[in-house]
């Protein structure tokens, strides 16, 4: 290999953009692999915002110059609140051209260890050495498709994240399932371009974020003290997991209490007239969904049947490194798991040393705030702080018990 970089982030959404801002602000040589904003230019839906608050929606950079505002301030007229999808992409791309602006725009096929350091080759063939690597590739690899939808094609089912036109839905009967923000969201979005939708959810409820809405609404204040700046979180637990440091201090079974309050499903106050005229059947599970024709029958556990045209599954993300398809065998036969979440220690390395997960990878070691731009501010200080330093210091132990530290055969993606 002609080529051996000292650092290389394999991603050039906010986390790896952020990353690789600090880094260099620290006089550290790295190279960012891939398509800035990918995952947000090319698999959100047309017309979706931005669920985030405004302040916990920038891209952290060392100086603060490269804030969200300050791209506002370079538009001809301010930006809606809340954001526009769309919006947040161009602020990314904005964001690089000026952290990043050599930006190796080629995708990663495979990632091996070698040597003491890393292989990589690219799209085109052309191979690379680094002695350390940061994936930061996001969640495309990991849409959670419920067994009971197996039998339908893409043409009949279609994940949440590749929702990418409502419009084309105009006319059709379409059954979303799930009761998030990406459920009801994209059943507003569908709704409003003249489709018949009808949501399905195991859920007894929708939970409508509407009392925190008002809380932050009535004293910036009060606002301050219940919520912490990255907006992730009910009031109180917000300041908890804002601090990775101290969420990692709880018990393992307290920080998953306290990670799935932050992030379970719910919907934003501002789609509840949006889908007043949506049909919503809680408490309810499809039990079997299978083609007919061009159609699709969906039974449900109460008896009752549904012929639909399109089924949306808005039914999140399961992390599973395994995967990713670009980490090789080498590699995958390596690494320390929790539930297919790296183990992950100081600096956000995991059990290969000079192999670091950040972004969704690390929402299991670091906590919920990790799966939000907002978590860019820490990830990158952490890991820009600890390679400043070097790691001649002495490991911490992995947070992971023997019996937690599954491989890929002992622990299959979780539901």
């Amino acid at each position: 290999m002609a080529v051996t970089e000292d650092i290389v982030i394999i991603g050039a959404g906010p986390y790896g953009l952020a990353l690789a801002a600090h880094l260099r602000e620290g006089g550290l040589g790295v190279r960012v692999l891939g398509r800035p904003m990918s995952f947000w230019k090319g698999q959100m839906p047309r017309g979706m915002l931005v669920r985030s608050a405004w302040e916990a929606t920038s891209i952290s950079d060392p100086q603060g110059k490269l804030s969200l505002d300050a791209y506002e301030a370079e538009q001809p007229q301010p930006f809606p609140r809340p954001l526009p999808g769309a919006e947040l992409a161009r602020y990314g791309c904005w964001f690089q051209a000026r952290a990043v602006p050599d930006l190796d725009t080629r995708l990663v096929s495979t990632l091996e260890r070698r040597d003491g350091g890393f292989a990589l080759t690219l799209e085109d063939g052309e191979r690379l050495a680094a002695r350390r690597v940061v994936v930061a590739t996001g969640l495309r690899s990991f849409p959670h498709r419920p067994s009971q939808f197996s039998a339908l094609a893409d043409g009949l089912a279609t994940h949440s994240m590749d929702m990418t036109e409502p419009d084309r839905f105009a006319g059709k009967s379409v059954a979303v399932i799930g009761s998030g923000q990406s459920a009801v969201e994209s059943a507003a979005l569908m709704h409003e371009a003249g489709a018949e939708v009808e949501l399905i959810a195991r859920a007894p409820l929708i939970r409508w974020l509407i009392r925190g809405e008002r809380i932050r609404a009535i004293d910036p204040l009060i606002r301050r003290l219940l919520y912490a700046p990255t907006d992730v979180g009910p009031a109180g637990v917000s300041w908890i997991v804002a601090m990775p440091e101290l969420f990692r201090r709880f018990p393992i079974s307290t920080q998953e209490r306290l990670a799935y309050r932050s992030i379970r499903p719910a919907a934003t106050g501002w789609l509840l007239e949006r889908t007043a005229d949506v049909r919503m059947t809680l408490s309810r599970q499809v039990l079997e969904a299978r083609p007919e024709g061009s159609r699709v029958r969906l039974t449900i556990d109460d008896g009752s049947t549904r012929q639909v045209d399109h089924v949306i599954l808005a039914t999140g993300y399961a992390i599973d490194v395994m995967c990713e398809q670009l980490i090789g065998e080498s590699i995958r036969k390596s690494l320390q798991l929790h539930r297919g979440y790296p183990v992950l220690r100081q600096g956000f390395e995991s059990s290969l040393d000079g192999l670091h997960f950040v972004g969704a990878y690390s929402a299991w070691s670091f906590g919920p705030i990790m799966r939000f731009v907002s978590g860019t501010k820490f990830t990158a200080r952490a890991v820009a702080k600890h390679l400043e330093r070097g790691s001649t210091r002495q490991r911490r132990p992995l947070r992971a018990s023997p019996q937690e530290q599954q491989t890929y055969a002992e622990s299959p993606a979780s539901n």
